[in-house]
């Protein structure tokens, strides 16, 4: 029997990207495992990563290409061969650029892996060559960069091992036992050193179970918050003068905007005491190094951009920066970006700029008028827009039209996929090479193949070199090899033994303090308070709070009085990746709508009734869960995102699809719903 050990990297969308080791025996994957040498991971793996085998190997998974033998939606289809398959989609992709141009075309690909190889590499030189529109904008990350860089002149913060030597640990708006879980022990650490760990989150988390303090402030409201924590900030001298004068401008600006903002009048919209605010700010001020750690779920927002841009302000103010476990961090994703420069995959075009449509805005696209030409071929891979993006039925909709054709990339027949026209079979991880970096560390993993493809799926990389031959396309850069993009990715890193190890830390400092010094990248070279930049695009000069128009003050508010939240709160569950796994067998169980006791005696809804949750654009129907205990406040309630149950719609028939307001995000948390009693099955719909 021949058995070997096999290095890799996670490829999930999210921070953690953990090292793991497979067992091979025979050519059979028999065992996924944590990789103990893994400096951040050390061993351990999610529960949901634990059963990755069970997804590799299961008998649902799509293993030769399929095409549609039934009516759009069914889920009906017949197994064809690869040549079958790409002559039809040849066949149909090349009609409807001949009848209406390439940009009728539209990809939507999304984070399903986040190896730069297999997320997006040659799709880019495909998708130009046909002239395609661009797909634009995220469903996570795009708004949090936007502020960011927008606000300091750069997407940079903080390593966010680094709080390990904190003193305070604020954090703001991530749930970090759950869905960054690696980073816990560093902020375990820092609590054994003496640290404070607070929580500030709308939602009482498992993290905010362990920490220290929760602060619960409303639904969107968090800005606010900030503004009056600056005014005490600056009203009783918390601030690091030298730090402001040297690499700061526009305080006294910011100075007399924030004297305003009382903690009695931030109070009054968040719905935190005024005391409180008092108290967390004093702390703010007084301990060091004071970490504020945050991650992608307060970007949801209508004015998400404004969130980070506000946020940033309390470590200038403080000279937090200064300090190694002191500052901001976020996504750090940017250093991989700006290590494994992949703008040579980027095709040269000539002529004007192909149209650019958001992710975000899938429905619409597929049912609007407004487009010319109107999108006839959608291709999707790397994700499940029919369950992920909001207005999720007028996804299904657009999917829905005999005139649409749909090519998916795809291991299982997911929500997206029954609406397709061809299935093509994708591989998983453990059968592909990649390179993977990370959002949520400054480590950089590789990913080794374990198995060869099982049937007759094939890597991202190898899909587009397919596509392009069925198309006729002859230019040599649609099929260049993986181990070529691979080099010339690698160029600036110990590639060797990033191989052998399946690990390397990008080559950083290791006090890696950005903004100790100032070195901020706008234009002056220092944090701009008071941003020139800002006020001359059309938003604040100085940070501010504003209500969304799809929120509690706004003109739906009578009608739909409570805000939805759609968290991740699932261990064994990711978005729709293992959704194939049943109800039954995950300890979370299915979707559900938890409200508090207030909300629910007022709707007449007990524990355990069957309940619809609606608005205008949708409604699902899911069990009600309401008790001392719950995790919501008043006027707010929670459906999980991802989950149906038991094969309704998921939460995303209710979400908002509103751009960020910056751009490059989407508003899903600015939702208002109502909740009623429903005596029947599985919700449906309205569009």
């Amino acid at each position: 029997m021949a058995i070997r050990t096999v290095l890799g990297t996670c490829h999930h969308d999210c921070p953690d990207t953990c090292g793991w080791e497979v067992t091979v025996e025979d050519g059979r994957a028999v065992r996924l495992r944590g990789n103990p040498a893994h400096p951040y991971s050390k061993g351990e793996l999610c529960p949901k990563v634990n059963r990755m085998l069970d997804r590799v190997y299961s008998p649902d998974r799509v293993l030769t290409p399929l095409i549609r033998d039934g009516e759009k939606g069914t889920g009906t289809f017949r197994p064809a061969s690869w040549d079958e398959a790409l002559h039809l989609v040849a066949e149909r992709v090349g009609a409807a650029v001949a009848q209406h141009g390439g940009e009728t075309v539209l990809p939507w690909g999304d984070a399903g892996t986040q190896g730069s190889l297999m997320r997006s590499s040659l799709d880019r030189r495909f998708f130009a060559r046909l002239g395609a529109s661009r797909q634009v904008d995220s469903l996570c990350g795009g708004a949090a960069r936007n502020a960011t860089t927008s606000a300091i002149g750069s997407p940079l913060t903080n390593d966010p091992l680094d709080v390990r030597f904190a003193r305070l640990v604020l954090l703001w708006g991530t749930n970090t036992r759950l869905t960054n879980r690696h980073l816990w022990p560093f902020i375990e650490e820092a609590r054994g050193n003496g640290a404070k760990v607070v929580v500030v989150d709308p939602v009482r988390t498992v993290t905010a179970d362990a920490a220290d303090q929760f602060i619960q402030p409303l639904p969107g409201t968090d800005v606010a918050m900030m503004l009056a924590m600056m005014h005490v900030l600056v009203r009783d001298g918390l601030i690091d003068r030298d730090y402001l004068d040297r690499h700061a401008s526009g305080f006294d600006e910011l100075a007399a905007h924030v004297a305003e903002w009382t903690p009695t009048r931030a109070s009054a919209i968040c719905g935190v005491a005024a005391g409180t605010i008092e108290a967390l700010a004093h702390d703010y001020g007084t301990v060091m190094p004071t970490f504020i750690r945050t991650l992608i779920g307060a970007e949801h927002r209508e004015h998400g951009a404004q969130f980070f841009r506000t946020l940033l302000c309390l470590p200038t103010l403080t000279g937090a920066w200064r300090h190694r476990g002191g500052g901001l961090s976020r996504s750090v994703g940017s250093y991989a970006d700006s290590i494994l420069d992949d703008s040579f995959l980027e095709p040269v075009e000539a002529g004007p700029q192909r149209r650019g449509i958001s992710m975000n805005r899938l429905g619409w696209a597929l049912t609007t008028d407004e487009l010319d030409p109107p999108v006839t071929a959608l291709f999707v891979w790397n994700g499940n827009p029919a369950a992920t993006v909001p207005e999720a039925g007028l996804i299904a909709r657009g999917l829905a039209r005999d005139d649409l054709f749909t090519v998916v990339s795809e291991q299982f027949v997911t929500e997206t996929a029954r609406w397709a026209d061809v299935i093509l079979p994708a591989c998983s991880q453990i059968e592909q090479d990649d390179v993977v970096p990370a959002w949520g560390h400054l480590y950089l993993g590789y990913n080794h193949k374990a198995i060869e493809p099982m049937g007759e799926s094939v890597p991202n990389t190898e899909l587009w070199r397919r596509l392009s031959k069925a198309m006729g396309f002859d230019d040599p850069a649609l099929y260049e090899s993986d181990e070529s993009i691979l080099e010339r990715l690698l160029g600036k890193v110990d590639a060797h033994t990033l191989r052998s190890d399946a690990v390397i830390r990008l080559p950083l400092p290791e006090d890696l303090r950005p903004y100790a010094d100032g070195g901020f990248g706008t234009p002056s070279g220092r944090h701009e308070l008071a941003s020139p930049g800002l006020e001359a695009a059309g938003r604040d000069r100085l940070p501010e709070y504003h209500d969304a128009v799809e929120g509690p003050r706004g003109p739906d508010s009578a009608r739909f009085p409570l805000v939805l939240m759609s968290p991740k709160i699932h261990q064994r569950f990711l978005n729709t990746s293992y959704s194939h796994i049943d109800a039954h067998a995950r300890p979370e169980g299915g979707a559900y709508c938890e409200l508090t006791e207030g909300d629910a005696a007022a709707r007449g809804i007990a524990d355990g009734d069957l309940v619809c949750v609606f608005n205008d654009r949708g409604s699902v129907v899911v069990p009600a869960r309401t008790g001392p205990d719950v995790r919501t406040r008043d006027g707010m309630v929670i459906v999980p995102f991802g989950w149906s149950w038991p094969n309704g719609p998921t939460v995303n028939v209710l979400t908002s699809s509103t751009p960020t307001d910056w751009g490059g995000g989407v508003a899903l948390y600015d939702t208002l719903v109502e909740v009623t009693r429903s005596e029947s099955g599985a919700g449906t719909p309205r569009n």
